[in-house]
């Protein structure tokens, strides 16, 4: 019996075609419209489609992420199945691919992919994205990896992935750590493995609100208290450096540790991580003494879907903090 792939479709541009109606582009292809694009020679594998939509990765949910998340744990069970290819749009790609990589458990690889042009362009890459997402996915060396983003022939880690340009087929790098490897001329190779990759058994998201404020020069500090007045469940601060604020941050932040509120902070460089140092008003020592997190070197983004996750696992209090400091590198 031939192995199988389970390859999952959500819309994006991957998916997409020009509408004279709206004179934009709209996702209207289906999981199967986009499985015949593909060029798989001599390949020993059957392809299991299914589709959750067709939206603009602008728009998608973790209510989606969270339908594909279990129905993953559920077929990835399956002996005959090697793993998964998700397609999906690029905008919010490195935040899905990190929120699956901490909720699915399996060895199996999972590869998303996207693509920069539409399949009606010249020189559209998710066919190749897609070919390449499937070689890598039958390559034995690549389980273990976790859920990865395959993207013009690279192949990053969830977690270390960033999308770093708005329209060029090499969008997506791992700054910090480098690509896990690359797929030549249909050959996969692995260069390293991720780092460490904790498992979260979460099959529903809780209705948390988690805001994420960047910081930027002589900043009023009213979108902080904002986020703190309305409630929010967490805040995640995009910080300058090693993890410093403009000080008219502060008096939010100590309202938000004073209410419980976790307070996790990034940093909006693109590489190192955040560390505790400068203790100014606003500066990282100062902010670490009142009970604000340092998330490493994940991302801003990525540090609010952890919270999110963790929060709808039920952490809380310094058995939260602990784990968010597992989590950062």
């Amino acid at each position: 019996m031939a192995k199988k792939i389970a390859v999952i479709s959500t819309g994006g541009t991957i998916a997409s075609q020009y509408d004279p109606e709206t004179a934009s582009m709209v996702a209207t292809m289906s999981a199967t419209d986009l499985i015949e694009t593909a060029s798989i020679k001599d390949a020993d594998f059957e392809l299991v489609a299914s589709e959750y939509g067709r939206i603009n990765s602008y728009n998608l949910r973790f209510d989606t992420l969270i339908k594909i998340a279990n129905d993953l744990n559920s077929i990835l069970a399956d002996a005959d199945l090697l793993g998964a290819v998700i397609m999906q749009g690029t905008d919010t790609l490195e935040e899905a691919a990190y929120f699956l990589d901490l909720i699915v458990d399996s060895e199996k690889p999972i590869v998303m992919i996207g693509a920069q042009l539409t399949p009606e362009h010249p020189q559209c890459d998710g066919p190749r994205n897609l070919s390449d997402a499937l070689r890598t996915v039958s390559a034995d060396e690549m389980r273990g990896c976790g859920v990865m983003v395959g993207f013009n022939g690279q192949l990053h880690a969830s977690r270390e992935v960033v999308k770093m340009h708005t329209s060029a087929l090499e969008t997506f790098s791992s700054l910090n750590y480098g690509h896990l490897g690359v797929v030549d001329e249909g050959t996969v190779i692995r260069y390293r493995t991720p780092v460490e990759r904790p498992h979260y058994a979460l099959s529903a998201m809780a209705d948390s609100k988690v805001a994420l404020v960047k910081c930027v020069m002589d900043a009023d500090g009213f979108l902080v208290d904002a986020a703190v007045d309305a409630g929010v469940d967490g805040l995640v601060i995009e910080a300058f450096g090693r993890g410093n604020v403009v000080d008219t941050f502060v008096p939010g932040i100590c309202r938000a540790i004073e209410r419980n509120i976790p307070v996790v902070i990034a940093s909006r460089s693109l590489m190192g991580r955040v560390k505790p140092i400068y203790g100014a008003s606003g500066g990282g020592k100062m902010l670490e003494d009142i009970g604000v997190v340092f998330a490493g070197d994940l991302s801003a983004q990525k540090a609010r879907v952890l919270l999110m996750v963790l929060l709808a696992m039920g952490f809380d209090g310094r058995q939260l903090a602990a784990e968010l400091q597992r989590n950062a590198c």
